[in-house]
């Protein structure tokens, strides 16, 4: 049996395992990554130390240490302040409490990463519905759609935007400019799918809405000093996160960074110690850290034996010539591979392919950057882009935002199964697809 089929066996075996939810889906991926490693088809260095077929130490690093500013943050009361605060504007009504956390999630993830983003807003969210007695599970679940679609407007809300950026030799500017129009008509449509799916089904009793709107925010500030301290290490993580190119480190090592500060400072607060003063380390998500870890390794598998790249090479071939069909089929096949795998792989195949492509087509060409910013090679960096994002919706392991999303609300007591959730994402991934094809369309080819 080749390493091709008995890697596509795997993987298919541990992804049907994880849609059917008879196992749990962490023990599903270790278990696979295991096996891929048992057999051969990565070896123990690829997947622990490999940047291009193991584990992203980037990712498993930047949650871990956002739980941890989190996990201390929390103890504070701040969440709780924010939940009292956005129920009372948005007058406690259901649909506005949506759409203004779904638009706040939004904004945040396009100039934060959307992982961290979610784990700033799931608490929140499920503050409010506590309060108010409504399941969390749709506002949830509209956040981290929401989360996918705004870290799609820039270069740094979405890692595939990163890769991409590199690769393509693209500024910050250059995706806001390009990106964030569509990214606004996109949210729009969100919204009102939201309306029509949710909108006139939440009800919450006059009395729980009298009850929120009478409660004083303030009161539920736990630890003053503790606060003032995290809202200035909150201030100076994100600034570093919006500035981590320039004093070139990586989102992780600036997660790491304020993550440690928040452990000194927060070291012998009464509101952080709890029983222990280590309780923000056991209350990270570890069954999400090592589920993720599991997934590189599976995901890493398909990558070393070439399914990925055979599969991102039919999308860029079966159309050449055409760059309209070519743009398109990048779009569509890119969103339908990132619902299935995790798009970081799957970008990391496709840049050199279209690089490949560029020269192909521009064989005088030798100055790189002109190279990749021929008019008939940037629709496909854009089509990848959103494509890659946007795909994220369709499944719940499609993106790190849903994944995260959907185990904090297994721990509050509110489990979202792989089906639910893509009965609600795939619909509004299709339709953000449609919308970006349009705007690709009208933007290059009219």
């Amino acid at each position: 049996m080749s390493q091709l089929t008995l890697a596509l066996i795997i993987f298919g075996t541990a992804y049907l395992a994880i849609v059917t939810e008879r196992i749990h889906k962490t023990i599903v991926a270790l278990f696979g990554a295991a096996l891929m490693i048992s057999f051969g088809i990565v070896t123990q260095e690829e997947a622990f130390y490999s940047q291009e077929y193991g584990i992203d130490y980037n990712v498993i690093f930047l949650l871990i240490a956002m739980m941890v500013i989190i996990n201390i943050t929390r103890k504070t009361g701040l969440f709780e302040w924010l939940a009292i605060w956005a129920a009372k504007r948005a007058k406690a009504r259901p649909f506005r409490m949506m759409a203004l956390l779904a638009v706040i999630t939004a904004v945040l993830s396009a100039f934060l990463d959307n992982v961290t983003t979610v784990l700033l807003m799931a608490p929140v969210t499920l503050e409010i519905s506590k309060r108010l007695d409504l399941n969390p599970i749709s506002f949830l679940v509209a956040e981290a759609l929401a989360s996918n679609i705004g870290g799609t407007a820039t270069l740094v809300g979405d890692p595939p935007n990163i890769m991409i950026a590199s690769k393509a030799d693209l500024s910050y500017l250059q995706f806001l400019v390009m990106l964030g129009p569509v990214i606004l008509v996109i949210m729009a449509a969100f919204l009102g799918v939201l309306w029509l799916i949710a909108g006139r089904t939440l009800k919450v009793s006059p009395e729980r809405r009298q009850a929120v709107l009478a409660m004083n925010e303030r009161d539920a500030i736990r630890d003053w000093p503790l606060l003032a301290k995290c809202l200035w290490l909150l201030a100076f993580t994100t600034l570093g996160f919006c500035i981590h190119g320039l004093v070139h480190l990586e989102p992780a090592t600036v997660a790491l960074l304020g993550a440690s500060l928040f452990m000194l400072v927060g070291h012998g607060h009464d509101a952080v110690s709890g029983t222990g003063e280590l309780d923000y380390l056991t209350e990270v998500e570890w069954k999400t850290i090592f589920f993720f870890i599991g997934l590189f390794i599976l995901v890493g598998g398909l990558v070393k034996v070439g399914a990925i790249r055979y599969l991102a090479e039919q999308l860029v071939h079966v159309t050449q010539g055409n760059v309209a069909g070519t743009t398109f089929a990048v779009l569509w096949g890119s969103a339908v591979l990132s619902a299935v795998v995790d798009n970081i792989p799957y970008v990391a195949a496709m840049n050199p392919l279209i690089i490949d492509l560029a020269r192909s087509m521009h064989p005088e060409l030798t100055e790189y950057t002109a190279l990749v910013h021929q008019p008939d090679i940037l629709p496909l960096w854009w089509a990848l882009a959103l494509g890659a994002c946007l795909g994220g919706n369709g499944t719940m392991i499609g993106a790190t935002a849903n994944v995260v999303v959907v185990d904090l609300a297994r721990r509050a007591g509110h489990a979202i199964s792989f089906w639910r959730f893509m009965a609600f994402g795939f619909p509004i991934m299709v339709g953000s697809v449609l919308i970006s094809m349009v705007y690709l369309w009208l933007r290059f080819f009219v």
